[in-house]
C-alpha cells in the first residue's frame, strides 16, 4: 500500500503564487504515476497534474503554463509549483499516486489540502 500527506495549502490572493507538497509512504517502488487533482465545490474531481513513471507530465489545459510539478521533487515527494493562481483555482486539492497492485493499478489519494484563492 501506498500513503500520501498533503502539505502547503491556505489562502492565497490572485496572482499569487503557492507550493504544494505530498509526501508518499509504503510501498514506494510500485508507484507508477504521481499527480495532483482538485475538487472545487460542487463539481468533481479533475486531474491538475500527473507525472507518469517514463517521466513526462500532462497538465490540464486550465493551468498549463501557470502550474508545473518541479524537477527538484525530493524523494518520495512530489510538489505542486502553482503560479499566476485565479479564483476560479479555488478547491480541495489531493495528491494521487497509482500503484501496482497484484492484479492491477491501484488508487492512493491524500486527504486533501484546501486552496483558496481570493479575488
Amino acid at each position: 500500500q501506498v500513503q500520501l500527506v498533503e502539505f502547503g495549502g491556505g489562502l492565497v490572493q490572485a496572482g499569487g503564487p503557492l507550493r504544494l507538497s505530498c509526501g508518499a509512504s509504503g510501498s514506494i517502488s510500485s508507484i507508477v504515476a504521481l499527480g495532483w487533482y482538485r475538487q472545487a465545490p460542487g463539481k468533481q474531481r479533475d486531474m491538475v497534474a500527473r507525472s507518469g513513471s517514463a517521466g513526462s507530465t500532462t497538465y490540464a489545459g486550465s493551468v498549463k503554463g501557470r502550474f508545473t510539478i518541479p524537477d527538484d521533487n525530493a524523494k518520495n515527494t512530489i510538489y505542486l509549483q502553482m503560479n499566476s493562481l485565479k479564483p476560479e483555482d479555488t478547491g480541495v486539492y489531493y495528491c494521487n499516486a497509482e500503484y501496482l497492485g497484484r492484479y492491477n493499478i491501484i488508487d492512493s489519494w491524500g486527504q486533501g489540502t484546501q486552496v483558496t484563492v481570493s479575488s
